[in-house]
């Protein structure tokens, strides 16, 4: 595993909700980066408990993460460790409630 698959690895297993995304929290660098804080928050996740990781900052990151993930977009979600998806597929797990379900289970 390299160094920064080794970094992606650590952030995932040490955060129960992580985001890695476009921008921050605060402050989304692009409509999808914003549309995934956006479905957290209406899943009830306090926007301090979302620990983000801004690409943008992070050429190795930005790359890395699709390599660590095997998925090709950014925002990627990772609850409990697990992958869970881009903000399409968080749009649909919250519209059927298993976002919900995951995030406070």
């Amino acid at each position: 595993m390299s160094e920064v698959q080794q970094r992606i690895d650590e952030l995932v297993k040490s955060n129960e909700v992580l985001l890695f995304m476009k921008g921050s929290a605060s402050f989304p660098m692009c409509g999808f980066s914003g549309r995934a804080i956006q479905v957290l928050k209406a899943c009830g996740v306090e926007p301090k408990a979302i620990k983000t990781v801004n690409v943008l900052d992070d050429a190795e990151i930005r790359q890395g993460i699709k390599e660590y993930s095997n998925w090709p977009t950014i925002p990627q979600l990772y609850v409990k460790g697990e992958f869970i998806g881009g903000s399409d597929i968080m749009m649909e797990m919250y519209e059927s409630g298993e976002l919900a379900k995951a995030l406070n289970g």
